[in-house]
């Protein structure tokens, strides 16, 4: 039988080489060399792992495979956090690159855990498998985006952002679009190899699959169902949104200056360079632009306002307190008996004090380090790590007849706690703000990638997102995803434009399915799908097990 042994050695050493390409091709999805997201490309990649996943001899190879895949993708997917380790956490190079490949392993084992799921509770029928495999994987992207503080960065369905899914955000949000993109490729999958297994049947062993006619013609129905529902249901959606948007037209738009300063990140905090020149431009900025609201991004003001230059901050200020502007800016906040926050603080005319958010979802070894990880944390050169959280949902700020809600820098990844906003439609956002500093991810993918997630946010609370950052990429981002205007990145730039919030009436209409059911019940309907995706067809297969003696169903 050595002839079966060489086949086996062959096809592990398959595995191991084609895995990793399909991992990188589904991180190529989310954004590509020129920023943009390939849909496509994300469904063949899945179909691929789907293939391999499916053809696992034993349940431990399964969770091998499903670990290879998404180590590789992550790995693939986030490698630039190993610029912030090393080029400016001061990290040596292979401990950085040892540090990225460890986060990606760990969370690799959702999809490994998620792939011996899926292998242990199969069934024969293709459209129930494919279910199975869509509710597996939506399992996995489930538990990496909240265990253990949640990092759900590069979930497959960003990669539909531009899409024939991407309708689908404002009723399942990302989740949903990816698991629907998780069973198209299922079914795309099955599709081919039922057919080669129909062909080649008499010639070679196809585990699992049917090979008569009416069952292969079965999975094709299936998938031409979801491709008809896919876009006519697209179809319909845009026909509302039309009627919706009719709506907006006429409204009174807020002239907006979202201010980009370009601050070198390794100088960002040094007083004799990046801190004197964050002052004097942004200072300079606030006092001259013209626009109902300037905005400047997170930290835009570096130090604690006590270690201000004396009246630098009244300064700055003064006109939007008297005049009929309004301004918005990050900083930091607090001391050591309260402690510290990564703030906004916004300023309107005839308003005493300020308006304030602080930032509730905090980055992990960025902004809060866990006692077990302090180690870590001591190697790297990182400033201002240490902040205490704001609550989930806070106020918005009111003007110009808007509710402009903030958030800072990756908490725009949270749909489900954004969505927390909106369970009071009078008092829910009509203009989304991002207060983001990600230089210190470098100018590259990443900034796609986060751009995609603003977009993603947009489509799910169909409200405007407008983006003020340091280095890119600013944006001004309308209720349906897409890109107004964009600042040049790496640059120093204001970019001027204008935004309509939508929702100011304050009805139930204009929050979105996906914002009701998750500003309320969180993703918890999602993990209940899942699962019951995942079982059900285990329950229908044994049913029709014990009536018909093993007939499976298509």
């Amino acid at each position: 039988m050595f002839h079966t042994r060489l086949f086996r050695l062959l096809n592990v050493v398959w595995a191991l080489v084609a895995l990793p390409l399909l991992g990188v091709l589904q991180a190529w999805a989310l954004a590509d060399g020129q920023g943009q997201a390939r849909w496509w490309a994300q469904v063949l990649a899945l179909a691929g792992f789907f293939l391999f996943l499916d053809g696992s001899r034993s349940v431990w190879q399964a969770a091998r495979r499903g670990w290879w895949f998404a180590m590789c993708w992550l790995a693939a997917v986030f490698w630039w956090i190993f610029i912030s380790l090393h080029v400016h956490g001061g990290l040596h190079a292979l401990l950085a690159a040892a540090a990225v490949a460890a986060l990606a392993a760990a969370l690799g084992l959702y999809y490994a855990l998620a792939a011996a799921l899926y292998w242990r509770w199969r069934v024969r029928s293709l459209l129930g498998s494919a279910l199975q495999f869509a509710a597996c994987w939506t399992l996995a992207e489930l538990a990496r985006g909240q265990w253990l503080t949640g990092f759900p960065w590069g979930a497959a369905g960003y990669a539909h952002v531009d899409g024939p899914l991407a309708w689908l955000a404002r009723w399942v949000g990302v989740y949903g679009v990816g698991a629907a993109a998780a069973l198209l490729a299922a079914l795309a999958a099955l599709a081919l190899v039922s057919v080669l297994g129909y062909i080649f049947g008499r010639f070679i062993g196809v585990p699992r699959l049917p090979v008569s006619a009416p069952q292969v013609l079965g999975v094709y129905g299936w998938l031409a169902l979801l491709a008809v529902g896919v876009y006519g249901g697209g179809a319909w959606q845009q026909r509302q949104f039309a009627l919706a948007d009719a709506a907006l037209q006429g409204r009174q738009p807020v002239s907006l200056a979202l201010l980009q300063g370009n601050i070198p990140v390794a100088e960002k905090f040094d007083p004799q360079t990046g801190v004197a020149d964050a002052l004097r431009w942004y200072g300079q900025q606030f006092l001259e632009r013209k626009e109902d609201l300037v905005i400047a991004p997170e930290t835009a003001i570096p130090l604690f306002k006590p270690d201000l230059p004396p009246g630098y901050f009244e300064a700055i200020t003064a006109p939007y307190r008297q005049g009929q502007q309004a301004m918005m800016t990050g900083l930091p906040r607090g001391n050591a008996q309260v402690g510290y926050t990564n703030s906004v603080e916004a300023i309107r005319p005839g308003v005493a004090g300020e308006y304030v958010y602080s930032k509730s979802h905090l980055v992990l070894m960025g902004e809060f380090t866990p006692a077990w990880l302090q180690w870590f944390n001591d190697l790297l050169e990182i400033p201002l790590d240490s902040f205490s959280r704001g609550a989930v949902v806070q106020p918005s700020f009111e003007w110009r007849g808007e509710r402009f809600a903030p958030n800072i820098c990756y908490e725009d990844l949270f749909g489900e706690e954004l969505a927390q906003r909106f369970v009071e439609p009078q008092q829910a956002p009509t203009v989304l703000v991002n207060f983001t500093n990600v230089g210190w991810f470098g100018d590259g993918v990443m900034v796609d990638q986060h751009l995609h997630i603003s977009r993603m946010r947009a489509l799910e609370l169909e409200r405007p997102m407008v983006r003020a950052t340091n280095t890119g990429a600013t944006a001004i981002i309308d209720h349906r995803g897409r890109v107004l205007a964009q600042a040049p990145r790496t640059s120093v730039q204001v970019l001027t434009g204008q935004v309509v919030g939508v929702g100011q009436s304050g009805d139930v209409r204009d929050v979105t399915p996906f914002a009701r059911w998750a500003g309320r019940l969180g993703l918890w309907p999602m993990w209940a799908l899942a699962l019951a995706l995942l079982l059900g067809p285990v329950a229908i297969a044994r049913a029709m097990r014990r009536r018909t003696d093993g007939a499976g169903w298509v």
